[in-house]
């Protein structure tokens, strides 16, 4: 039945990412023209988008978040990233933290730092430090209400003109072929700045960001040192991911 198929062409779509016509119609043993037929009713609900000889799943875009929808998600890998994030800020050290939820699990992990020095673009990673020994400089530029990010020329100026040790990068989304992408350009302009400005840069991020992409491109994945996200990423994306860069992976998540 048609609605069977499509649900079918669906399950494989959401297991392997595309399809190929030929593949279904040895599969679900209906000819080329049905299979068409259906791809063309599941783009026109938006469900996919057709490719030359099969389709993908039409995603939408990661789009912008405010602080308060994002604090509550996935705390306890973020925890666990910023945990094992931790292990590799050394004594002394110059540390960039963007802006983002976890990159706040990482600051609230440094209180008891004495040597160290944290940049940041973030007002609540700031007030996060404010009653510690850790020196603190914030960036300067121009608020994002309801998400505590600085940005703007008076950021990009500040960037410009440091060197620090290691950056921890935020993302919205991580895509292998569009690599890691922002909802703005404003966002994507400064994290591309913090990576200029970094001797290493880790991207922090859950198993959630992956395979998905938004609208500006921050860089490739080859553009980055290494990566610590938890173990929700399947054994083939990490595979595929060590090609690029150091992958580092903790406990938590459902394996995709």
């Amino acid at each position: 039945m048609p609605k069977e198929r499509r649900e079918q062409i669906l399950k494989q779509l959401n297991t392997n990412g595309k399809i190929d016509i030929e593949q279904l119609v040895s599969e679900l043993n209906v000819s080329a023209m049905t299979i068409r037929r259906d791809l063309a009713y599941l783009e026109e609900n938006n469900q996919i988008i057709r490719t030359h000889g099969g389709a993908i799943l039409n995603k939408p875009l990661v789009v912008e978040s405010s602080f308060r929808t994002k604090e509550g998600k996935f705390n306890d890998r973020k925890k666990m990233i910023a945990k094992k994030a931790v292990e590799f800020i050394q004594e002394h050290a110059t540390i960039l933290l963007d802006s983002g939820t976890t990159t706040l699990e990482i600051a609230k992990l440094l209180k008891d730092k004495k040597t160290i020095t944290v940049v940041t673009n973030d007002i609540k990673i700031a007030a996060e430090l404010t009653d510690t020994d850790v020196k603190v400089i914030v960036t300067g530029g121009e608020l994002q209400n309801n998400v505590g990010t600085l940005f703007g020329p008076l950021t990009e100026l500040m960037l410009r003109n440091i060197h620090v040790d290691v950056f921890f990068l935020g993302a919205h989304a991580i895509d292998f072929k569009a690599g890691v992408t922002a909802p703005t350009f404003e966002k994507a302009s400064i994290k591309k700045l913090m990576i200029e400005a970094s001797e290493k840069t880790w991207l922090v991020a859950d198993s959630s960001k992956f395979d998905q992409k938004s609208l500006t491109k921050v860089c490739d994945l080859t553009q980055i040192h290494g990566l610590i996200t938890d173990r929700g990423i399947s054994e083939e994306t990490e595979e595929k991911l060590n090609e690029y860069l150091d992958v580092v992976t903790v406990e938590g998540g459902e394996q995709k």
